[in-house]
């Protein structure tokens, strides 16, 4: 299938629109939808918030009666079903689109090529693929949920140059300058829930909250805690519901979390500690999409061992702090270079006197 230039140049603005959502869609996908007739932007429009009109309900409002014969440029293929809002294939079908171009299919198993075949009864020519890839990366969390039935997991740590992330004394604040602990609290934003371990509660006594960037919502702060050993006062436990996730359940600590508001999960291993696989399915299930990971060495290891982390978001300071201060991940020793583990750079740049670094596993 080969596209215009037009079809590129249209569907990116519809990107630009989608990526407006990006921090309050969820568990939505974040979607842009931008309406041409006879070459003349009609209508735009893009998915605010669960819950409220999707993209395609707001352009076609913008556009009236000019949506008749017009061509529809959707990041996400139109949904097909009815959820808390009506099917947006019917909506187009309605105002008299002639051609829908869609980034990508939709992997929710309720659409997955449905709104598409919708459109297609009812004479809508259609098409899909234009700037795929760039829509499947706005979309990730939703695109791993659906498929994979977990969250996409992105591990952020800020280390010094040596590779060490707090002194041996557990003093970590700050290694990193102001402009990558903003950079930090954006990502924390777009993210739908933020998990870190009870030995970094314990030690650091964190909010995990957004702060340092403007948010309309916070995400779900999630506490790995095998042996409910969180105290009550806390600071992440004083201002919104947390999900603390333990292996050993203790029904008076359990009833006193509950109690003031938290969710408590027991999700044991056969080690009998929290099995990390199943947290983060019980996470998907209730509409995860993005999980932020800020913890120490040993959860970062954990999750590291057990192949749950997609992508790494590194901040290296330009210090050095010693060998005897903690460092990034708790993994075993390796006896050979072959059993490295590889990653391929996605993006590299400095903010303020940091550099950030983000990484995936191939």
């Amino acid at each position: 299938m080969s596209f215009s230039a037009d079809d590129f140049r249209l569907m990116a603005r519809a990107l630009q629109l989608a990526e407006r959502g990006l921090w309050t869609t969820s568990p939505n996908p974040r979607v842009g939808c931008v309406l041409v007739r006879a070459g003349e932007i009609v209508g735009e429009g893009w998915h605010e918030k669960a819950g409220e009109p999707h993209a395609e309900v707001h352009a076609l409002r913008m556009a009236g009666e000019k949506a008749k014969g017009a061509t529809a440029y959707v990041t996400l293929e139109p949904c097909s079903h009815h959820g808390r809002t009506p099917p947006c294939a019917e909506g187009l079908i309605a105002a008299g689109v002639s051609r829908v171009v869609a980034a990508m299919t939709d992997p929710n198993p309720l659409v997955a090529g449905k709104g598409m075949a919708l459109l297609q009864a009812a004479g809508i020519e259609t098409t899909s693929g234009v700037l795929e890839n760039e829509a499947r990366e706005l979309n990730i969390g939703f695109v791993s949920r659906m498929m994979r039935g977990r969250p996409w997991l992105r591990l952020k740590a800020a280390a010094s140059l040596d590779g060490k992330t707090a002194l041996n004394n557990g003093v970590s604040q700050w290694i990193t300058g102001p402009a990558a602990r903003r950079d930090g609290h954006a990502w924390r934003a777009r993210a739908c829930a933020i998990l870190t371990g009870i030995g970094t509660v314990r030690d650091d006594d964190p909010q995990l909250s957004v702060r340092d960037v403007e948010t309309t919502r916070q995400p779900l702060r999630v506490v790995v805690d095998s042996l409910l050993e969180i105290s009550l006062t806390a600071r992440i436990l004083q201002d919104a519901p947390v999900l603390i996730a333990g292996a050993i359940d203790n029904p008076e600590k359990s009833a006193k979390l509950r109690a003031a508001g938290h969710i408590v999960e027991i999700l044991p291993n056969a080690a009998g500690k929290v099995d990390l696989k199943a947290l983060l399915e019980l996470l998907s299930r209730r509409g995860i999409n993005e999980v932020h990971a800020e913890a120490g060495c040993k959860l970062n290891g954990s999750l590291l061992r057990e192949g749950l982390v997609d992508e790494l978001l590194l901040y290296l300071a330009p210090c050095l702090i010693g060998d005897a201060a903690n460092g990034l991940f708790n993994l075993p020793e390796l006896t050979s270079l072959a059993d490295k583990q590889r990653l391929q750079i996605r993006d590299l740049r400095q903010l303020g006197e940091d550099i950030r670094l983000i990484a995936r596993f191939p």
